[in-house]
């Protein structure tokens, strides 16, 4: 058993930070300090310089800055979105973070008392006694808790060698970071232990637990007082070197995420993706021809991107093999910044069709607009924007895929994605025993945006017939537009066809304005989202002197939310718990799952209606492991519906994989119906049951047929 040396008689306990080292030392080290901070604090400026160069933001990202920050600090000390899907890297991240943001204040405390108290003030030290305890005791547990988060990260980057930590931008400058952080955090150990040891163990000490245990080892490895205080000199300048080396290091590298991340966090857009980025007042001006095309907070967002990979491992389009991977696409518009700022490389075209370019055109062909990666990504990141951008420019050059040519030009022509007659768009009601009211005649309750696919595609035809044979039995006033009903937009926006996207726009607002109703509920969640979100961000007397604009409509639309807009799954959520749908006592004994469309769960956090709808008819609802905001997408949206992809496995294939194996086996029961509550969902999934060879296992359902059902209506709904 190894017996401590006596310990010193010390009257108060304290210690002397620059024991042994001497005042040439200490001279030189403040020297060292003072040229770091001028190197830290000229980085940090010419980062900040550097975003200033983008272009102006559409928004006020900047407003109540005080709550911002708040709430942002609350978001990043919490670590809230790092336990999002992840319980190991939510644990691995705070221990890091809360260790070294404690390692932080204790410095800048002992530097306060130092050469702020002691030095400028004339004042005696208080970095004794019993506040030194408790400093001591402190900074000792949270180092430990900082050692131990590097150990983790350094188990999961090399010996786990977790997937989403490796990629196309891993480099030398990611194991450095966090190989320079363990070295921090155990040579601040070995430096202390070896202070303790070299002091004789002065009794107080021991409040510095792992420091002490240091000394105890370090003596039983042979190291003796003497050795130890000789030791000291060395390993207090080489822990002292590598911190100044690495604050000197932040602004340049990966280490400047601590930074950006937090400034990122405090300038998120809460209605990121649901609302994209303004609509330029210039139609003509350039979205991406060149990197500063770009908006200060989309060079920001390059620059606290920390590759950890979520955005990855939840896009559905990388899953599915399409070449679009979230983090590269900001990494590769980072890195072409930086090395274009640098002189190491030619200006290029940042997205093209073929040839050079920073972006390929398939690669945002790819992207489903599912929100998927803005909503895992811990540092808010607000990739949809970036993205949309890209999408622009591609629309601006005609670099756009065939089959949203033919999309464009149908709904330019016909107002219709499928290029069908707009005299022939509420055909399908025919089959239905009663007529719709006209809601540009008569008022009614609500004004029912019925959408592209229910009204031409023949399987969401019956999905329509369902809807409204519901709302007939609630006997409330509903009405359609007819022809005077074109495609809402949404995802011709997506893609990037502004002009469009603001055309479709302006009509809906006129004939919106022209009627008389109450609330305006929509069949997609496709339409719910931009007549909600994105409509009412439009200020159109910007537009309506533009002769190429054929509307008339002059200001916003419906900004203050005077009119509730609301998918049809809250409209009825709302009449059965009203009692006006009939479904009290109804028994469906089907065994169901429910897949939540994007637009409705991630974009407009509604989980609950479509469920409570679905219980309400008497099936058992079981869910899929991904569900709710870890919903996986269906493939259909941002114009991936009217694309061809060579993908395997469809994203759709993959889903409705997943409920056959996983979730009934999570239930202990076979699933008999997959329930949608989109038209875009149901479009893609009836197409992945074929290729995937499903037909014979399980039947895609709209939770409006589940109810049409239960009501015993289903042969009026399918027109039988």
């Amino acid at each position: 058993m190894i017996v401590p040396l006596q310990a010193a008689e010390t009257p108060t306990p304290t210690r002397d930070t620059f024991w042994g080292i001497g005042g040439v030392g200490e001279v030189l080290f403040y020297y060292l300090t003072a040229l770091v901070v001028v190197v830290f604090l000229y980085g940090v400026y010419a980062r900040f310089a550097r975003y200033a160069e983008g272009d102006e933001e559409p928004i006020d990202r900047l407003d109540d800055l005080g709550s911002r920050i708040v709430a942002a600090a609350a978001i990043v000390l919490t670590n809230e979105k790092q336990f999002d899907r992840d319980l190991y890297g939510g644990l691995m991240h705070s221990f890091i973070m809360w260790g070294f943001l404690t390692l932080l204040i204790a410095t800048t405390v002992l530097g306060i008392d130092m050469d702020v108290w002691q030095l400028a003030l004339g004042r005696e030290s208080f970095w004794v006694g019993d506040f030194y305890l408790g400093y001591q005791f402190v900074v000792d547990a949270m180092g430990l808790l900082f050692v131990v988060g590097i150990g983790m990260a350094l188990y999961r980057r090399y010996l786990v060698r977790n997937h989403r930590l490796w990629g196309r931008h891993t480099s030398s400058e990611d194991d450095l970071f966090v190989w320079t952080l363990f070295v921090l955090g155990v040579g601040g150990f070995l430096l202390e232990g070896l202070r303790i040891l070299g002091n004789g163990y002065p009794e107080f000490e021991i409040v510095s637990f792992v420091g002490w245990g240091t000394a105890l080892a370090l003596e039983a490895a042979g190291v003796d007082q003497s050795l130890a205080a000789s030791l000291h000199w060395w390993m207090w300048w080489s822990h002292a070197l590598v911190a100044l080396a690495f604050v000197a290091w932040i602004p340049y590298a990966k280490p400047f995420h601590m930074l950006s991340s937090f400034a990122n966090v405090v300038t998120r857009d809460e209605n990121s993706a649901r609302r994209l980025p303004g609509i330029p007042a210039d139609l003509e001006a350039t979205n991406a021809e060149s990197i500063d095309d770009f908006t200060w907070k989309e060079l920001l967002d390059q620059d606290a991107c920390t590759k950890c990979g979520r955005c990855s491992a939840v896009c559905p389009a990388k899953a599915s093999d399409r070449p679009l991977d979230p983090r590269d696409v900001i990494l590769d518009l980072k890195t072409y910044r930086e090395e274009l700022d640098a002189g190491m490389t030619d200006e290029q075209p940042i997205v093209a069709d073929g040839g050079t370019s920073v972006i390929d055109a398939e690669t945002m062909e790819s992207c489903m607009a599912c929100m998927a990666c803005v909503d895992s990504c811990p540092v808010e990141i607000e990739h949809l924007n970036s993205f949309t951008r890209l999408n622009r420019q591609l629309v601006d050059q005609g670099d756009v895929d065939p089959g949203m040519q033919d999309v464009f030009q149908n709904v330019m022509q016909d107002g219709n994605t499928f290029g069908n007659a707009a005299r022939n768009r509420a055909d399908w009601a025919d089959p239905l025993e009663f007529d719709l009211a006209d809601a540009r005649e008569e008022s009614v309750e609500y004004l029912w945006y019925v959408g592209d696919y229910p009204s031409y595609d023949d399987r969401n035809k019956k999905v329509a017939r369902s809807l409204a044979t519901i709302l007939q039995e609630a006997d409330v006033s509903f009405g359609i537009l007819f022809e005077d009903e074109k495609y809402d937009g949404n995802d011709v926006r997506r893609v990037g066809e502004e002009f469009l996207y603001l055309e479709l726009a302006g009509h809906h607002v006129e004939s919106f304005e022209a009627c008389d109703f109450e609330k305006l509920v929509c069949t997609d969640p496709h339409s719910y989202n931009t007549f909600e979100n994105e409509y009412p961000e439009v200020d159109f007397a910007e537009f309506a002197d533009d002769p190429m604009m054929p509307f008339e409509y002059d200001g916003y639309w419906n900004q203050n939310g005077e009119i509730e807009v609301l998918h049809w799954t809250q409209a009825v959520e709302e009449l059965v718990a009203d009692g006006r749908v009939g479904l009290s006592g109804t028994e469906l004994e089907y065994t169901v799952t429910y897949h939540d469309p994007c637009h409705l769960g991630r974009y407009n956090d509604e989980y609950e209606a479509p469920r409570d709808l679905i219980r309400a008819t008497g099936c058992e609802l079981v869910e899929m492991p991904r569900n709710r905001s870890d919903s996986f997408c269906c493939g259909g949206g941002g114009g991936g519906v009217w694309m061809e992809f060579d993908e395997d496995p469809k994203p759709s294939e993959e889903r409705l994989r997943e409920t056959l194996e996983d979730t009934d086996t999570a239930a202990g029961a076979t699933v008999e119906k997959f329930v949608v509550a989109c038209p875009m969902c149901m479009t893609m999934y009836e197409d992945g049951r074929k290729t995937g060879g499903f037909e014979g296992d399980l039947e895609v359902v709209d939770v409006a047929e589940l109810i049409v059902e239960a009501l015993g209506k289903e042969d009026v709904a399918t027109g039988e």
